[in-house]
């Protein structure tokens, strides 16, 4: 039915004994109704580990887009993103109800000396970050909701929608803005983009302001002018 997609720089054995999306998997193997497709000892780009499991014909036709530093706090994770695939074309964790032009990620509106955060009423959704699992709740807004945004964090859909609409990621966004450059590409396609209360603890904060993160933010005003 689901296939968990990430990548790693992991090795198998050791990916499965310490990475956060490992162990959250194992604790769900009593659910039959996924199965886990991880690169890894990954030095590509995600958009290519994920396009190539949108091409791959498969019985699973739900593909979940997540990071291997993420614990599925929700172990009823399979039956919402079902869910959810039912209201929305593309589902996510956190989102923004609108973009603005200039817009550096999905939260912010803008970069001045510092991230300026968009108003509440316009954020969804919620992450919580910690080492461990069931971390410290951001919760951004009310959800389910709909967006025009997704933190790329976590983000499903069917494979079937991809491929008829002709959405995938681009490869020019090794790591970061490859979610908002895909959620752009699915709303001009007609897809509806949407919130969910799927619970996830992240471990990492995101890398914004990074040198790799302005690399990619130059690419992505370049593709996007508006």
């Amino acid at each position: 039915m689901l296939e968990f997609v990430s990548a790693t720089r992991l090795a198998r054995d050791e990916f499965w004994e310490k990475a956060a999306l490992a162990l959250s998997l194992k604790r769900m193997e009593s659910d039959d109704r996924w199965v886990p497709r991880v690169a890894f000892e990954n030095s590509r780009g995600l958009p290519e580990v994920f396009n190539e499991r949108i091409r791959t014909p498969s019985e699973h036709d739900i593909l979940a887009f997540v990071h291997d530093d993420i614990w599925l706090d929700d172990y009823f994770t399979v039956d919402h993103i079902s869910e959810a695939l039912d209201e929305f074309d593309i589902v996510g964790v956190a989102g923004n109800k609108r973009r603005l032009p200039g817009q550096p990620t999905w939260a912010h509106t803008k970069i001045t000396h510092e991230f300026v955060w968009d108003e509440p009423a316009n954020l969804s959704g919620g992450v919580s970050h910690g080492k461990g699992a069931w971390g410290m709740v951001n919760r951004f807004g009310e959800t389910p909701a709909e967006c025009e945004l997704l933190d790329g964090v976590f983000i499903a859909a069917r494979r079937g929608t991809l491929l008829e609409h002709q959405v995938l990621f681009d490869p020019l966004f090794r790591f970061h803005f490859y979610d908002l450059d895909f959620c752009r590409t699915a709303r001009g396609r007609g897809l509806t983009l949407g919130t969910w209360p799927i619970a996830i603890t992240h471990q990492s904060m995101g890398g914004f302001g990074s040198e790799t993160w302005r690399d990619g933010c130059a690419k992505y005003f370049a593709k996007w002018k508006d």
